[in-house]
């Protein structure tokens, strides 16, 4: 039988829980007391495991302790594995019908969260229960999370860039067109017809890092259109705030015109399908083991297409904001 070395291999949890009560408590006088072991013997214990690890995890300052950025990398693991370590021991009580479900997913900036609502309610209404999780930021940094296993999936409006050396797979959620928005006093000013009632007037815009900016930026050169940009924003919910502040005219997915409408107060001032919002699950495996994420994948285009259909304009409101006789 061959034999296999673990000598370097482990990790000693009990030299993890000791660094853990340390970063806790900010102090190895308030952890040492807390564990009810000595000073000498539990900085011996996290020296033991800076050994392992290969890097400092804290200096001293003053009476307490300032963690490193490795150390405070540390710490989140081990909150997260301790707080897991919890949980199972609570799990084990139960039945096994009664298991809560995790899902750690990430969502872009960009990613219109009237939308996300939409896509997550399932998983809300999942028996038996899910923990959601959620994180936000940027694709490029969620795909980092989502290589080194943090996240199961992510929402992102663009799929991830091809010089990322990340292997991912990209699950077509579907696509919408756009409407453009404006708060009811800043729509009177616009008198003219769609798009040329665009032209000249205040607009907030995604930043230049987004495929939705540069579709609506080629949209413009070829409409000859020319709006002023007033503002540009990586968090779509933050443009319709400042958008009901008459500031400026905004864009959202045609698909949650209405809610946005609703919530907003928003009046639409044209729409294009020529501008398209693309929507995608990005996994790290080909085929979706997670049966929560399997849940996600399922009923995200679902989703979309039944909003799709809801969203066709008809009244003579609608055909006036796409420039319609």
């Amino acid at each position: 039988m061959e034999s296999v070395n673990t000598s370097s291999e482990w990790l000693n949890y009990h030299h993890l829980r000791y660094f853990h009560a340390v970063a806790r408590e900010g102090s190895l006088r308030r952890a040492a007391d807390k564990l009810r072991i000595s000073q000498p013997s539990i900085c011996a214990q996290v020296k033991q495991l800076e050994s392992a690890l290969g890097e400092t995890l804290y200096h001293r300052s003053g009476r307490s302790i300032m963690l490193t950025d490795f150390g405070r990398l540390i710490y989140g693991y081990a909150e997260e594995i301790f707080a897991l370590g919890s949980e199972l021991l609570t799990i084990a009580k139960r039945t096994p019908t009664t298991r809560t479900l995790r899902l750690h997913i990430g969502i872009v900036d960009s990613f219109p969260k009237l939308l996300s609502l939409d896509i997550l309610r399932p998983i809300f209404a999942h028996h038996p229960p899910v923990r959601v999780t959620c994180s936000e930021g940027k694709l490029e940094d969620l795909l980092g999370q989502l290589a080194s296993h943090r996240l199961d999936a992510l929402l992102t409006d663009e799929p991830p860039p091809s010089n990322v050396k990340v292997k991912t797979f990209c699950h077509s959620l579907g696509k919408s067109g756009v409407t453009f928005c404006a708060s009811p006093a800043l729509s009177k000013k616009l008198r003219k017809r769609f798009p040329q009632n665009l032209h000249e007037a205040p607009i907030l815009l995604p930043t230049q890092n987004t495929a939705l900016r540069r579709d609506l930026e080629k949209w413009f050169r070829s409409t000859e259109i020319e709006p002023v940009v007033v503002g540009e924003f990586e968090d779509a919910a933050l443009a319709k705030i400042v958008a009901t502040e008459d500031i400026g005219i905004t864009v959202v997915p045609t698909v949650i015109e209405s809610e946005a409408i609703e919530r907003y107060g928003f009046v639409p001032v044209g729409r294009t399908t020529e501008c398209q919002i693309q929507l995608y699950l990005i996994t790290a495996e080909r085929r979706i083991e997670h049966p929560v994420v399997a849940l996600l994948a399922r009923e995200a285009g679902r989703t979309l297409i039944g909003r799709r259909k809801k969203a066709k304009p008809t009244s003579a409101r609608s055909k006036a904001a796409r420039g319609e006789k």
